[in-house]
């Protein structure tokens, strides 16, 4: 088998086990959800009667909605017949608006994905920047005072930071409606409150990774060969440096789907965050299960997007083809000696 095939059989193999590793990821979710959700106080009958402006209803109706939801079975198959249920896509009717979960999230989900967009192009470019700069100075006591101020950021609650921000730029400058704005004027608020934690662990990232590469060997050559600091940085040390943040693409994802229950609430966005924090209100545990299983599947797809794209832009973290294949050359060759790599390509590999 050429070297090719075996590297492509590998990959397959590879992205083969971590599908499987997200499946039992999300297995794991929904599983955990059903159980701390099973345990809570309350009865679902009870919050359906009260949704439906009735304080209590008569035997009949009670035993006749627990018949129609399946809460009258064992704990074990109700686990059973909702989880075959998600395998097939149907995600359950919700306890206090009687509409199927799967329309309630639809109609939430451009919100959020609407947030997640400019959350991201502000963390990037935010937190890039602040990094770059820090690497680039040469002023110790700058270079300490950039360092810091990620971790400012990151320790910062984001309801405090929301609330700042409104009170600051819509109440007092009035530069922006708190409430009711639509398009970039309605999204930039959220965004930057939610943007200012993802932005100070993508600075902490780069900023380390770009001191790392600034003591490689290839750098050094560089460096010697007579390029400028800012060339070196943007160039040749940034690529390198960018390869860990997708390595934390994962925790990036999680620190946006937590982050959006708070800033959707705070600005009152109807996104998947304030559904999320509805029905945990109202004990709604389909819709409450929906979203777990939804934003465990957007981690799970994250991190084998990341684990599929590393190999690609990092030539070391690739699979290994076959040894026979790699020494068919040189046995060919019949002790000719292969062309030697530049200089700098040798400084350059690890």
């Amino acid at each position: 088998m050429s070297a090719r095939g075996t590297g492509a059989r590998g990959a397959a193999l590879f992205a083969l086990r971590r599908g499987l590793h997200g499946l039992v990821v999300l297995w794991a979710a929904y599983t955990l959800s059903f159980l701390i959700l099973s345990a809570l106080p309350g009865d679902p009958v009870t919050i359906m009667l009260g949704a439906a402006g009735q304080a209590a209803g008569t035997p009949e109706q009670v035993a006749a909605l627990r018949a129609e939801h399946g809460l009258d079975r064992p704990l074990a198959l109700q686990y059973l017949v909702q989880l075959g249920g998600i395998v097939r896509g149907d995600l359950g009717t919700s306890y206090t608006s009687g509409q199927p979960v799967a329309s309630l999230i639809a109609a939430a989900v451009p919100t959020t994905v609407e947030l997640a967009v400019w959350t991201l192009l502000f963390a990037l470019l935010g937190g890039g920047a602040l990094a770059l700069t820090a690497s680039a100075s040469r002023s110790p006591r700058l270079r300490g005072l950039l360092a810091a101020l990620p971790g400012l950021g990151a320790s910062l609650p984001t309801f405090f930071t929301g609330l700042v921000l409104l009170q600051v730029v819509a109440f007092r400058l009035r530069l922006i409606p708190a409430l009711g704005a639509h398009g970039f004027a309605g999204v930039v608020l959220p965004a930057l409150t939610l943007a200012l934690p993802i932005g100070a662990i993508v600075a902490q990232v780069l900023f380390r990774a770009l001191e790392s590469a600034w003591d490689q060997q290839f750098i050094t050559t560089y460096r010697a060969a007579g390029l400028s600091r800012p060339r070196l940085l943007l160039a040749h040390a940034l690529p390198v440096a960018a390869l860990p943040l997708l390595s934390i693409a994962g925790v990036l994802a999680g620190q946006l789907l937590g982050g959006a229950v708070v800033v959707e609430t705070v600005f009152t966005r109807n996104g998947l965050g304030r559904l999320a924090q509805t029905a945990v209100a109202n004990q709604d545990i389909p819709t409450v299960q929906g979203i777990v299983v939804l934003c465990a599947a957007v981690f799970v797809l994250v991190n084998l997007a990341a684990d599929l794209l590393y190999p690609l832009v990092d030539a070391r973290t690739r699979p290994a083809a076959d040894p026979r294949a790699r020494r068919t050359p040189l046995r060919r060759s019949r002790g000719r000696t292969a062309p030697q790599q530049p200089a700098v390509l040798q400084e350059a590999r690890p």
